[in-house]
C-alpha cells in the first residue's frame, strides 16, 4: 500500500469559511475530497516541520501549530505572537529549530524558536527591513512577501516584493539573530515575490509579479558569502504585454521530481509549464494554458507528478489538471471545488511514527 497524501488549504475567513480546510488525496484519479475545516483566522499560508509531525499556519495573532495525527487531522498545540502585522508566508529550517515568517503589510522578517515537542517557542529575532519602492500606491515601501532558506541552511532569502531585493541572511546560531550578508537586487518595478530552489541546491527560481517573469540563478554556498549569478529570464505570459499591465504572477511550484517547474498568472488566468534542464538549470517553456478560475493565487504538484491542482482566490474556486507531457497540455479533472477565497495549497504525506521526508513548502 502506498503513502496516503493530505491537503490543506488555507483561506481567508471574512466569509463562511473557517480557516485551514483538508482534503483527502487521490493519487491515481487526481483529486481532493473534503474531510474536515479548521478554525484558523485567515489562514493565508500554511508549512509542516521537516517530521511532517507539525503543521504551521499563519492566524491573525501571529503563527499557531498543529500537531498532524496518523490521517494527517489536525488538533491545534499552540500559538505565539509575532510582535507585528498578521504574516503571508511561513517556512521551517532544515533542523527544525526555527519558524521563519515573512510579513507582507510591515516588511518584517521574524524567526520563531521551535521546540522538538512541537510548541512554538518565543519570538527570536524581527527585522524590518527599509527602503522606497518605486510603484506609487502598490510598491512604495517593503512588503516581505517569501522567506526560504538556502537548501544548505546556511541563509534566509527574504523576497521584498516593494523594494525589488532579495535580502540574504545568515543566522547566528550562537545568538539567534539574523545578520544581512547579501543582497540580490532586482529590476525595478519587477516585484519578486517567490523563491524556490532546485532539489540539488545549486539554483534559484525567482518569480516577479509586476513583470510576469521568472528569473533563473545559479546559487553557490560554498565560501564566505553566497553568489547568485543571473542565468535567464523568461516569461509567464501567454502573449506579450503592451501598455499598463493587468496581470500578476502569482504561484510558483517545481514537481517533485524536479524535472519541470510550473507558475500561475493572475489577470490573464493561466498556469505555464517549463522544462528543467538538469545540468544547466535554464527553462524552456512548454505551454501556458487556462485555470478556468479568477485569481489563481497558488498551485501544487501532486506526488505523483501527474496531476496539479490550482487555487483560485478570487473564483473561490480549486480546480483540478491531469498533467500531459507529451502532448504539453493539461486536462481539467471534473467541476471546479468551491472554497471560498482560498489562499494557498500544499500536499503532505501523512505522518507514519516515523520521520518521513518533507516535500517543499
Amino acid at each position: 500500500m502506498g503513502k496516503k497524501y493530505v491537503a490543506y488549504v488555507g483561506t481567508y475567513t471574512h466569509g463562511t469559511s473557517k480557516g485551514i480546510q483538508v482534503y483527502d488525496v487521490n493519487l491515481e484519479e487526481g483529486t481532493l475530497t473534503e474531510r474536515s475545516e479548521v478554525e484558523v483566522s485567515n489562514a493565508s499560508y500554511t508549512a509542516v516541520s521537516k517530521n511532517g509531525k507539525y503543521l504551521y499556519s499563519i492566524e491573525d495573532e501571529g503563527v499557531a501549530v498543529f500537531k498532524r495525527d496518523h490521517n494527517g487531522d489536525l488538533s491545534r498545540i499552540n500559538s505565539v505572537d509575532i510582535d507585528g502585522m498578521r504574516g503571508c508566508f511561513l517556512a521551517t529550517d532544515v533542523d527544525g529549530k526555527y519558524l521563519y515568517v515573512a510579513g507582507y503589510h510591515d516588511g518584517k522578517v521574524t524567526v520563531v524558536h521551535t521546540h522538538k515537542d512541537g510548541r512554538l517557542g518565543s519570538v527570536m529575532d524581527g527585522v524590518f527591513h527599509t527602503g522606497l519602492g518605486s510603484v506609487a500606491e502598490r510598491n512604495f515601501r517593503p512588503h516581505v512577501n517569501c522567506v526560504r532558506p538556502t537548501p544548505d541552511n546556511k541563509y534566509l532569502c527574504a523576497v521584498d516584493n516593494g523594494i525589488d531585493q532579495v535580502k540574504v541572511y545568515r543566522i547566528n546560531k550562537r545568538t539567534d539573530k539574523l545578520e544581512l550578508v547579501d543582497i540580490v537586487r532586482c529590476p525595478r518595478e519587477s516585484g519578486p515575490r517567490i523563491i524556490r530552489f532546485s532539489a540539488d541546491g545549486r539554483f534559484a527560481y525567482i518569480l516577479f509579479e509586476l513583470s510576469n517573469e521568472i528569473k533563473v540563478y545559479s546559487y553557490d554556498g560554498s565560501g564566505d558569502a553566497p553568489e547568485f549569478e543571473l542565468l535567464q529570464s523568461v516569461s509567464t505570459l501567454a502573449k506579450k504585454e503592451t501598455g499598463v499591465s493587468h496581470n500578476a504572477a502569482s504561484g510558483l511550484a517545481l514537481a517533485p521530481d524536479g524535472k519541470h517547474l510550473f507558475c500561475t498568472t493572475a489577470g490573464e488566468n493561466t498556469v505555464a509549464m517549463f522544462e528543467v534542464d538538469g545540468e544547466t538549470g535554464l527553462l524552456e517553456r512548454k505551454f501556458v494554458l487556462p485555470v478556468s478560475g479568477d485569481y489563481p493565487k497558488d498551485l501544487v504538484i501532486f506526488p505523483d507528478n501527474q496531476h496539479i491542482a490550482v487555487a483560485n482566490h478570487s473564483s473561490n474556486s480549486v480546480t483540478t489538471f491531469k498533467v500531459d507531457y507529451e502532448k504539453n497540455i493539461i486536462m481539467m479533472k471534473g467541476k471546479p471545488r468551491k472554497i471560498e477565497t482560498p489562499n494557498c495549497i500544499n500536499i503532505w504525506p501523512v505522518p507514519d511514527g516515523e520521520d518521513i521526508e518533507d516535500l517543499e513548502a
